[in-house]
């Protein structure tokens, strides 16, 4: 039976918690008190992400990898999102969630390895409930909304989120998905991360409607604005949805209003398209910068909490360059043995013909 929802009025402004100047809002629907301890993990990951996105920037370029998406000003929005869920709640990511990686564990050289083509789509990282990096774009939105339809028959208590980008939004697979979650109920949360720009076409250019968020009316599923700046405000946003899901009350809809301050991948050049004062704008709105602040105001940041953070994020690009910096390269041949159980015999053809043209070249 679907599940849906009256349809309402959505608001067009965000729900945000801290404000631009890192002051707290007075919104009252839902609350920024958290531990100090966790204020501080938040903080952290965030400084982390970054640091560690910087160092991938510069391993691409320095010819270590072959591509590189860079999730810079984004951080809140990947941490806020992730640190509220269970760690046996799915992720399905698309391919600039470090966030989101890091929290769950993955290490920096297994993020390395497969931005410089070492691994096949990250297959390892189902381990930590995390599914492969989905480089089509949209296609995973179905795969999450089929891997909560199989939580539900299996009555598992588990949340699959979708990390969706706004440029995702205008493929078909997603609106698919969209409808399918609705239909049948399914526990999975769409995490749209609009960071202005689908590489070289604004959102403007994506969509007549006032908001990606309110698509979800059409949809029978409640949708909601958000300040993807803004750690606290997605955090809570996301811990609401996720407990919606997995009540049984069905899908839930997230837009996250966010800036994707470097370009689409490190083989674009963003200043092609967008203006210099646009990225200025977005820069002093940074969701570190602002957080820092906030933490400042309520008594949480310290030195201290700063030189942990820095050792922190040294240790961590130390291990990325290590794992990444001069490594070999892989086997061609590895990845005919990856699609079946066992090779077929166009496939052995063309393995083999790969083989002989390498051999010519060495």
């Amino acid at each position: 039976m679907a599940i849906g929802v009256e349809p309402v009025e959505l608001e067009l402004d965000p729900v945000r918690l801290v404000d631009a100047d890192g002051s707290p809002t007075t919104e009252v629907r839902y609350s920024r008190e958290l531990p100090p301890e966790t204020l501080a993990w938040l903080y952290e990951s965030m400084v982390v992400t970054r640091e560690l996105d910087t160092e991938f920037v510069n391993l691409q370029r320095q010819g270590e990898l072959a591509l590189f998406a860079s999730c810079r000003g984004q951080e809140a929005a990947q941490i806020g999102a992730a640190a509220c869920l269970r760690k046996t709640d799915w992720l399905f990511p698309q391919y600039r969630e470090i966030g989101a990686f890091l929290l769950r564990g993955i290490t920096p050289g297994q993020m390395g390895a497969v931005w410089r083509g070492k691994w096949h789509g990250g297959l390892d990282f189902t381990s930590k409930c995390v599914a492969p990096i989905a480089i089509p774009i949209g296609t995973h939105g179905l795969h999450a909304v089929g891997a909560a339809m199989a939580a539900q028959r299996l009555r598992e208590d588990s949340v699959t989120v979708a990390f969706l980008g706004d440029g995702a939004t205008s493929e078909g697979d997603a609106h698919e998905a969209l409808n399918l979650a609705s239909v049948f109920g399914a526990p999975c949360v769409f995490f749209v991360q609009n960071n202005q720009w689908a590489i070289s076409v604004p959102v403007s250019r994506q969509q007549a409607g006032p908001s990606i968020a309110h698509r979800a009316i059409g949809y029978g599923m409640p949708g909601i604005r958000v300040d993807g700046n803004d750690v606290l405000a997605c955090y809570a946003v996301m811990a609401e949805a996720a407990e919606r899901a997995r009540h049984g009350v069905g899908p839930t809809l997230i837009e996250a209003i966010t800036y994707r301050m470097g370009p689409h991948t490190t083989s674009d050049d963003p200043t092609r398209y967008r203006s210099a004062d646009e990225v200025d704008e977005w820069r002093a709105r940074d969701p570190i910068v602002r957080y820092r602040t906030y933490l400042e105001f309520v008594g949480v940041w310290s030195e201290r909490l700063q030189e942990r953070v820095a050792a922190r994020s040294a240790r961590l690009c130390a291990d990325l360059r290590e794992a990444v910096a001069g490594a070999p390269d892989f086997d061609p041949a590895e990845m005919f043995d990856s699609v079946y159980a066992e090779i077929t015999p166009d496939l052995a053809r063309q393995r083999d013909q790969l083989l002989a043209e390498l051999a010519k070249e060495a």
